[in-house]
């Protein structure tokens, strides 16, 4: 018995997530099925590919170097494939699309209609993920096109980046805190601002426009999302940063109060990035396309 695609595909979906139910999550399988096509690789190689940790999943000496050679196979598989499902410019299966936490509930809602409308005949998947998961993904080839809040990161597959548009910052405060706008981040109380949790991006865009330690001394507070701590906001135990974007979805609580900031303020580029090696590449120019022609009136 060989080695096969999917075996690898789970393998790599599994080091992505480092955990189990997350990576059958991501693989459209149940977690029992994927588990046991883990177990039968491991058997296949005679040694295991991960360590079962009480506090995770961790890949073995030999799992690392496993998953790197696995993700050179399925990226040369998925170049493959795409050639011969391309050779109209447009893929005969869902086109699997990724998008970041902090774009996904406010701009699914705007553009997956317009997509749908414009690019008839063309069916999506549709995940949410961090912005390193979704880069990974391009580069494993279990995610064609991603959306995400910064420029594509150099090192790794050769992608290509198409900007969008520009998404502002505003400050959110609770409604009963004396606030003149606009307002100065430099005046911010750093203690005071509330942040996601590591791995966002748009962590780490508020931590350098608040100029804050990455890892300011007693702060414990940090949310998995934003309307988490716009929860918090309104009960007046901070303030935060929010992109445009998100004020039609995150400030409809009369508890909550939005402040432009002083110029030139902070912000986010939305980009659409792909794999340079795809013959996809119009029909990912086209959905750039779309959305830039869905932008919503907050944004730039």
């Amino acid at each position: 018995m060989n080695i096969s695609l999917k075996q690898m595909r789970y393998a790599l979906a599994v080091s992505r997530t480092g955990h189990f139910g997350r990576a059958a999550e991501a693989c459209a399988v149940s977690q029992p099925a994927l588990s046991q096509q883990i177990l039968a690789l491991e058997a296949l190689c005679g040694t295991p590919l991960f360590d079962r940790l009480r506090s995770g999943i961790r890949l073995t000496p030999f799992g690392r170097e496993f998953v790197g050679l696995a993700a050179g196979v399925i990226e040369r598989a998925e170049t493959l494939d795409a050639f011969v499902l391309g050779h109209a410019g447009q893929p005969d299966r869902p086109l699997r699309f990724g998008l970041i936490p902090t774009v996904a509930p406010y701009l699914l809602p705007e553009i997956f209609p317009a997509l749908t409308a414009g690019l008839p005949g063309l069916d999506f998947t549709i995940s949410e993920n961090r912005t390193d998961a979704l880069i990974a993904g391009l580069g494993d080839g279990s995610l064609d096109v991603v959306l995400i809040g910064t420029e594509a990161p150099a090192g790794g597959p050769r992608l290509v980046s198409r900007p969008l548009f520009d998404d502002p910052f505003v400050l959110a405060t609770s409604s009963i805190e004396p606030t003149a706008a606009p307002v100065s981040l430099a005046s911010l109380a750093p203690e005071r601002i509330l942040l996601l949790d590591e791995g966002h991006c748009f962590r780490d865009q508020t931590i350098a426009a608040c100029r804050l330690d990455s890892d300011p001394a007693g702060r414990t507070f940090a949310a998995t999302s934003l309307s988490t701590i716009v929860e918090f906001v309104a009960n007046g135990q901070g303030v935060t940063l929010l992109p445009a974007i998100a004020l039609r979805k995150e400030a409809t609580d009369p508890r909550i109060a939005i402040h432009d900031l002083v110029s030139p303020g902070a912000g986010r580029r939305l980009s659409l990035v792909w794999r340079e090696a795809t013959p996809f590449g119009k029909t990912f120019e086209k959905i750039a396309e779309v959305i830039k022609g869905t932008r919503p009136a907050t944004a730039t």
